[in-house]
């Protein structure tokens, strides 16, 4: 499992930047609104999660900064791949319920008047051609290898 709370404590404000691709201010208002929901979410208790606040932050920026899979994170904190996928959901709609952070809303960014360019590539899975085999050379090659050890 990874200490995130210790690693993060000795990080300077300029490498919030490099590693997280935001602020420590900003660092510090995402974690401040997870905090706050976590807290609204088990009012009434329950199991405790395995991963920490901190922990579900930091797994969500560095999904989102480094394009890594949800396997390799998982591998990464002894978790499963849905915990992870549970996880970045999570942390997501906490930010964007909260509003401080955000895009505008799905319909607005459809129905926003934009010229979008797509980029189509055919990126299927071909055969290889092999060469075929020869029926007479396999079977005169396996019949000179009888013959040769008479």
């Amino acid at each position: 499992m990874i200490e995130n709370k210790k690693r993060i404590e000795k990080l300077k404000e300029e490498d919030y930047q490099k590693l997280f691709g935001i602020l420590k201010g900003t660092f510090e208002k995402i974690l401040a609104i997870l905090e706050c929901r976590y807290k609204k979410d088990h009012t009434q208790g329950g199991r405790p999660p395995k991963l920490s606040v901190l922990d579900r932050l930091v797994i969500t920026l560095g999904y989102l900064r480094e394009y890594r899979t949800m396997e390799h994170i998982a591998f990464d904190y002894e978790v499963s791949k849905s915990t992870i996928s549970d996880v970045i959901k999570w942390v997501e709609e906490a930010v964007i319920m909260d509003g401080t952070f955000g895009l505008p809303p799905k319909r607005e960014l459809k129905e926003a008047d934009t010229d979008v360019v797509i980029a189509v590539g055919d990126v299927t899975e071909c055969e290889t051609e092999r060469p075929k085999k020869n029926r007479k050379s396999h079977t005169q090659g396996s019949r000179s290898a009888i013959q040769s050890k008479i």
